[in-house]
């Protein structure tokens, strides 16, 4: 009998055993979005920090792996943006991840569907990040303040983000926008136009200590307004 004969019964009789591993919970999805899909450095979007993943989750020996490596510096406004997501009881959700997607400071994605000339591209800034939130519910990404993107006709969007929010439960992820208050544009912005005036709040982040931030309700009387993909 060879050595991987003698072993493989005593390893399938382990990954079995209820001693050993417990019973798994039952999900419709997850839980596995808060350490399984983030990145070490995946929130921040302009420089070369930690954010976006748990370390807490993670041994250490796995945790020094998969840093990002920014190219250099992307040009505008650096802004940290952060909030907390919720369930409709208003309690905090330990299990969910959020991603953004954004152009950068001249009003431009790093898209092959944004081919403008007439606006320039920053080789050092992507758009596209991703954080998990933390034992409060809490994400947080440190990006360039956007600028402002062509919208249907000759009008021009405000300002903002693009947010899909991931959780367990969710069979498909979440679209909203992160608007800044006070910005320009916002009061001719053709998406926010389309929000009841009392739930367009669901939609705008309030500056903070520093930080824009905007709190993302999966229910209840303050809902996020999320949109049909």
């Amino acid at each position: 009998m060879t050595d991987l004969e003698t072993r493989e019964p005593a390893a399938r009789q382990d990954n079995r055993d209820p001693a050993l591993f417990g019973q798994t919970p039952s999900q419709t999805v997850g839980p596995f979005f808060h350490y399984g899909l983030p990145w070490k450095g995946g929130a921040d979007l302009v420089g070369a920090s930690g954010m976006g993943a748990r370390p807490d989750l993670f041994d250490e020996a796995h945790w020094v792996l998969n840093l990002s490596a920014p190219t250099g510096t992307p040009k505008g406004e650096v802004i940290e943006i952060a909030g907390r997501v919720l369930d409709a009881e208003g309690v905090a959700v330990v299990d969910a991840m959020v991603e953004i997607w954004q152009a950068n400071a001249a009003g431009r994605y790093a898209s092959r569907d944004d081919a403008r000339d007439d606006v320039p591209l920053d080789p050092h800034f992507t758009g596209f990040g991703r954080a998990a939130v933390d034992a409060e519910g809490v994400f947080r990404f440190r990006t360039i303040r956007p600028g402002r993107v062509p919208a249907p006709g000759n009008s021009m969007q405000a300002p903002h983000l693009a947010l899909s929010l991931f959780g367990r439960g969710l069979l498909k992820r979440l679209a909203t926008r992160l608007y800044f208050a006070g910005a320009e544009g916002n009061d001719e912005d053709p998406i926010l136009a389309r929000i009841p005036a009392d739930r367009r709040g669901t939609v705008i982040a309030q500056p903070r200590d520093g930080i824009w931030w905007l709190d993302l309700h999966l229910g209840g009387d303050a809902e996020t307004v999320f949109f049909d993909l």
